[in-house]
């Protein structure tokens, strides 16, 4: 059994820990907050061209665009799907990563022609350890999601779609829910025209609508920064349900930390008790033993 020193130390750690812990819940506490703000910012922009989007095909019934199915409905095309996986730069975040990288394992043996697209330290060194080919590896842009970052991956994506190298775009990441967040795989092109469809057509446009030079070249215009808005509403929830994810991993470590340090304080009071009273019967057993002496002793000189 450890003595009361090693006690003493343990304890001394174990609220070293809790301090780190506790400094860490705090920190991402405060990202949490600052990124749902950025995001709560920039979202009507994106909301608004959505709606512009929904305008256009409740005015034009026949729209024939790259970004979209044809009207027959979804097909399978042959050829090369980009998977955009966002993982975290690091761990401590409970299993926000694993439940990340699972749904796009699950998303590869769907499909095996792909072109995998990491965001995060961590799913780059996971995939790297596994030899498997990663297409682009985005540096530093699991921490600071920004719409610049967001416009560069999506530029990228964009690029391959339209030289026909990916037939399909997903977006793999971590949808924030408030308190419950979970990976999902979301398809990011080609959008199906019902994605933007009215519910009801009594809503539809009675004027006509001039485009100029045709429906086409403004969904052309209107479909990248769309496209960019969704990248970062997924960079943003990622990183939120990261920051929770983090924040209940460090509220269970301080947790445990306290049942510990309770067991550890408890252990040392008993050890400490046990000292004091092992003292306290050795100094009344000198004490008896030297008061017997005198007794025995000051019988003598009467005899």
């Amino acid at each position: 059994m450890a003595g009361a020193k090693e006690i003493k130390s343990r304890i001394a750690s174990v609220r070293d820990t809790q301090k780190i812990t506790n400094a860490m819940y705090l920190i991402a506490s405060t990202k949490l907050q600052k990124a749902k703000r950025d995001l709560d910012q920039t979202m009507p922009y994106f909301r608004a061209l959505r709606g512009e989007i929904k305008r256009i095909f409740r005015t034009v019934d026949e729209v024939d665009n790259q970004y979209f199915y044809p009207s027959t409905g979804e097909q399978d095309f042959p050829g090369s799907y980009g998977y955009l996986v966002i993982t975290a730069d690091k761990g401590l975040a409970g299993a926000y990563n694993q439940n990340a990288i699972r749904e796009a394992q699950r998303m590869m043996e769907q499909h095996g022609d792909y072109k995998l697209f990491v965001v995060g330290e961590y799913g780059r060194q996971y995939f790297t350890a596994r030899n498997i080919p990663i297409e682009k590896s985005f540096l530093y842009t699991a921490q600071n999601p920004t719409i610049q970052r967001a416009r560069e991956i999506c530029y990228l994506l964009l690029d391959l779609y339209q030289k026909r190298e990916l037939v399909k775009i997903f977006v793999i990441y971590t949808d924030f829910g408030g308190m419950e967040a979970s990976a999902k795989s979301v398809r990011l092109l080609p959008f199906h025209r019902a994605q933007f469809s009215s519910a009801s057509r009594e809503k539809a446009v009675k004027l006509p609508f001039e485009f100029s030079p045709s429906v086409d070249t403004v969904l052309d215009c209107i479909i990248p920064s769309y496209v960019t808005g969704f990248i970062y509403s997924a960079l943003v929830d990622s990183f939120c349900s990261e920051q929770n994810a983090r924040m209940t991993a460090m509220d269970s470590a301080n947790k445990n930390a306290q049942e510990l340090l309770d067991d550890l304080s408890m252990q040392y009071n008993h050890m400490r008790q046990g000292a004091i009273t092992q003292e306290i019967t050795e100094i009344s057993a000198g004490a008896l033993g030297q008061k017997r002496g005198a007794q025995h002793l000051e019988g003598g000189r009467r005899l």
